[in-house]
């Protein structure tokens, strides 16, 4: 099709626009029915192919999974882009359609080629001063799944500014699940998206610049190009709650990838039935209680006071007690505990096949696992390097002082002991009650036992909320594998929030590249702004984010006499308007506000840490907001929602930012002095 000199274009213009529009749209139809039949031959085939019932049920699945890939989203567009050529690639046509998945006709020839494609790569970077082989590139428009508008950008060399079908989609009200971002992704976050696998990717990135698409995108993108070998490994996102996941859950099964798990750090580690204060809790989190843990582990191993007898029939072997201490100082702290509990049995049972042999006898490997299996060297283990359980050294660790005072040596001060011993977890290690920062501390006891099977890839969001031992703790999941890294050091709101991401990522045993995003295309440049003034009291180190949107009128501060009867206000005025809305207040005044819309008939939902955030209006407590956001935005009480918690400006800068049309701030007291 030729391109067309008008730059915009919808159903409403003249031919040959309408023309254009025509013939992409029948293109649009043979796709959806060509995609249609690559599910339809999907669903036929058999998996009764296979040899065995294992092996049939591996087959089912992946059939299964294929065919869920294969999904075609009526009010999702199945393309978004175009590009001519001006020489055509090989094996490949001069004109390409790109989008959410490949698809073929019935002869294997590609019809749509998958965003992630090496190919596809010209559309997100391609511009005047480059145009990557391309002569033209188009992008649609679409209202549901309906294509209305195309918009052409000739590669001559012209500056045509700002695309009105990018900026329409990126500010489109959003109400339900986060979308996917494959038809707006900027030059310098598709260089994220596609960086190689081996990296680990770190990213700075300011309200509304799109480091969480970023980090799905990438995981998309790397499902993609390494399929094989991370079908095996596998790619797990971690977010900070079960709402934040609910959120983004639509976003890669979107995109054709239905296999990768999810999960909060509470689903890796555990979840907690205690709470430690905020002293406490960050003295538990710091790195140092790693030396601290691995010293209380091998002080389990106690100094052997005999040696070994071992008898066979009439015949009696003696390994002397310095042999036996030889070989326990030759294993103490050079393997993980389990596997040198297992090794110090088999080199006892060494030490003896070694006597057989010098009586003449010609024992094999047999003879000595039958040794190492015997009573007198398992009752010797048991006395020398004791079976333990990580529940039980931490009990012992936060119950016995002297145990504690050993361990901690060189490593802790006298107070810090003191505080661990804070509180006590229980009666026993069988009934103790484990906080959060307790369990980040199982774990690293769990690998130093036995090791902690690695992923291929890891996905961390919000990861500047998590503590030295939690970032530890995800390590160990990637330890053989890369990790994208995403978060906002301003948004950091526990006590023990990182102040640098060189200190995350040492953390987590990865090296990669920091980049920091500032642009940002979602929050408003009022709202962004508004926020900013928070920054230099919480993160001075950080230059303030700009928004390519300048939302004018985006922003409404009242001073009001009563503020749940103003919230009701301000959440009637936004139900009249498209998009969704959040009601953002103190944890502590959920109920009250949400009893207020209901006294006023307002169907709303109340945002929980489990629930799914799926109604239009929605009560949000404040610290369950990072990582969300709402076309309408109203902030009730700002000052309540600072003096809350230590971090209060940190989660005020937050919620600040969590609009993307509009945000209204209401307060019958004072203002933090910074937005006053």
């Amino acid at each position: 099709m030729p391109a067309e000199p008008d730059r915009n274009a919808d159903a409403d213009t003249l031919t040959p626009t309408a023309d254009i529009l025509t013939a992409e749209r029948a293109y649009l139809a043979e796709a959806r029915a060509a995609l249609r039949r690559m599910r339809e031959r999907a669903e036929a085939q058999s998996d009764n192919m296979a040899a065995d019932w294992v092996s049939q049920q591996v087959l089912s699945f992946q059939l299964g999974q294929r065919v869920i890939a294969l999904a075609d989203h009526p009010d999702t567009p199945l393309f978004f882009g175009r590009l001519d050529h001006d020489d055509q690639p090989r094996d490949l046509p001069g004109t390409l359609y790109v989008g959410r998945r490949h698809v073929h006709d019935d002869e294997g020839l590609p019809l749509v080629i998958d965003w992630r494609a090496p190919v596809s790569r010209a559309f997100y970077q391609a511009g005047p001063k480059d145009p990557m082989g391309l002569a033209l590139r188009r992008r649609f428009g679409y209202h549901g799944g309906e294509l209305t508008a195309f918009e052409d950008e000739p590669m001559d060399g012209r500056e045509l500014g700002p695309s009105r079908i990018l900026t329409e989609e990126i500010e489109r009200p959003r109400t339900g699940p986060m979308r996917d971002i494959v038809a707006t992704i900027q030059p310098d976050q598709d260089e994220l998206v596609r960086a190689d696998l081996r990296r680990t990717v770190c990213v700075q990135g300011a309200p509304g610049t799109g480091k969480t698409a970023v980090g799905l995108h990438r995981a998309a993108y790397l499902l993609f190009t390494h399929r094989e070998r991370l079908s095996r490994s596998g790619v797990l996102i971690v977010g900070p709650n079960r709402a934040f996941l609910s959120y983004i859950s639509s976003v890669l099964p979107a995109l054709g990838e239905v296999r990768v798990s999810q999960a909060t750090v509470a689903d890796l580690l555990g979840s907690p039935t205690a709470d430690d204060d905020a002293e406490v809790a960050t003295l538990k989190g710091d790195a140092r209680m790693a030396a601290v843990l691995r010293k209380a582990l091998w002080l389990q191993v106690r100094k052997p006071e005999e040696g070994l007898l071992f008898v066979k029939g009439a015949s009696r072997y003696r390994v002397p007690d310095h042999e036996v201490r030889e070989v326990a100082a030759s294993l103490r702290g050079t393997t993980r505990y389990g596997s040198g509990r297992a090794a110090f049995a088999q080199r006892l049972a060494h030490l003896v096949l070694v006597r057989m042999e010098q009586r003449g006898e010609a024992p094999d490997d047999r003879v000595q696992d039958a040794v190492a299996r015997s009573a007198p060297v398992k009752r010797l283990v048991d006395q020398i390097w004791p079976k333990v359980t990580p529940a039980q050294v931490l009990f012992r660790l936060l119950t016995d002082g002297g145990y504690l005072a050993d361990a901690a040596k060189g490593v802790l001060s006298g107070e810090e002991q003191a505080l661990l011993s804070r509180r006590t977890p229980g009666r026993s290690h069988r009934s103790a009650k484990w906080s959060a920062a307790d369990l980040a501390l199982l774990d690293e006891l769990t690998d130093l036992v036995d090791r902690t099977p690695s992923l291929g890839h890891l996905v961390v969001d919000e990861a500047q909320d998590l503590s030295a031992m939690q970032l530890r703790a995800l390590g160990r999941r990637c330890s053989t594998g890369s990790a994208t890294v995403l978060g906002d050091l301003a948004q950091g709101t526990t006590p023990w929030s990182a102040r640098s991401w060189e200190e995350v990522l040492r953390h987590l045993g990865q090296e990669g590249a920091v980049t920091e995003l500032t642009l940002g295309f979602r929050v408003p440049r009022e709202v962004l702004d508004y926020a900013a003034r928070l920054l230099p009291s919480i993160a001075p180190g950080l230059g303030a984010p700009r928004s390519l949107r300048t939302g004018s009128g985006a922003l409404h501060v009242r001073a009001v006499h009563r503020i749940e009867e103003a919230a009701v206000q301000a959440c009637r005025e936004a139900l009249e308007r498209p998009g969704s809305i959040g009601l953002i207040v103190a944890d502590a005044a959920v109920p009250a506000f949400a009893q207020a819309l209901a006294h006023a008939g307002l169907d709303h939902g109340v945002l929980g840490p489990e629930s799914d955030g799926a109604d239009r209006l929605l009560v949000i407590p404040a610290a369950l907001a990072k990582g969300l956001e709402y076309d309408h935005v109203v902030v009730a009480e700002p000052a309540a929602i600072v003096a809350a918690e230590p971090r209060g400006q940190a989660r005020l800068y937050v919620v600040l930012t969590r609009a993307v049309t509009s945000l209204t701030v209401l307060h019958t007291g004072a203002l933090p002095a910074a937005l006053a």
